[in-house]
């Protein structure tokens, strides 16, 4: 019997950690990726099959290649690429140090979700079969202040996933855009503004899996946070700016 295979980055907390712990739950042979050593060699220590771990940061694009060429050897290519790793920052324009905030925020949820499944996408295809997966959110419809970055790098996500969706028709790779809204993980734990329809990531993990397994094109959870980022996206500019403008704003890191 074949035991199907996950490769999972930010898998050290949040939804990451909620997904690995599911899969393994499931009997998948998982593949984890996060910079925090410990972490995951914690996580590991409680999962059965005992995953393969992998200490790096998405943004070092020839680690993940080695990292994907390493599973692809033990393991062969792998069912489901998850791209989750991702990083959320308050940021102001106006503050020059701010830039440099800009640039982590978009190589690590951008460029890292691209770093991830590229050295996949040429087995996968070989195999034809395969899903991957990009974690977006919510936050990529419309731009939310002092977010920039943040909203910026999601709506990029959801963009870039959506070409790759339509480079790989027809290859048998499906290419799923994950959206959640507010889930409770470090990303948000200090967010000073209310958060409706706040989810655990325990419970996101399997909605997540479900739509991973469907092979959903585009996926936003919880239900309620679908339809209002349906609204969202529909609002007209004028409304919008005067609904948000005053929105309160994610805490900036001091200067």
């Amino acid at each position: 019997m074949t035991v199907p295979t996950v490769f999972i980055t930010g898998a050290s907390s949040g939804i990451g950690e909620s997904l690995a712990r599911l899969y393994a739950s499931r009997g998948y042979q998982v593949g984890l990726v996060a910079r925090r050593k410990e972490f995951l060699e914690g996580l590991a220590a409680e999962l059965t099959p005992r995953p393969t771990l992998y200490a790096l940061d998405v943004r070092d694009a020839a680690g993940l290649k080695l990292a994907a060429n390493d599973f692809i050897s033990r393991f062969g290519v792998p069912d489901i690429v998850i791209a989750n790793a991702g990083v959320s920052r308050g940021t102001l324009t106006e503050h020059a140090g701010d830039a440099t905030a800009f640039r982590e925020v978009m190589d690590i949820n951008v460029l890292g979700m691209v770093h991830t499944f590229a050295p996949f996408i040429a087995p996968m295809r070989a195999a034809r079969r395969g899903a991957l997966a990009g974690i977006a959110s919510v936050a990529g419809f419309r731009g939310l202040p002092g977010a920039g970055a943040y909203s910026a790098s999601k709506a990029a996500a959801i963009t870039y996933l959506e070409s790759l969706r339509l480079e790989l028709a027809g290859s048998g790779i499906a290419v799923v855009t994950v959206c959640p809204g507010y889930v409770a993980t470090p990303l948000t734990a200090g967010n000073p503004y209310p958060m409706p329809f706040l989810m655990s990531a325990s419970r996101a993990a399997p909605k997540i899996a479900r739509a991973i397994a469907r092979r959903r094109r585009f996926y936003v959870l919880p239900w309620p946070m679908a339809i209002v980022g349906w609204l969202l996206r529909r609002l007209p500019r004028p409304l919008y700016d005067f609904a948000f403008a005053r929105a309160p704003r994610k805490p900036r890191r001091a200067d």
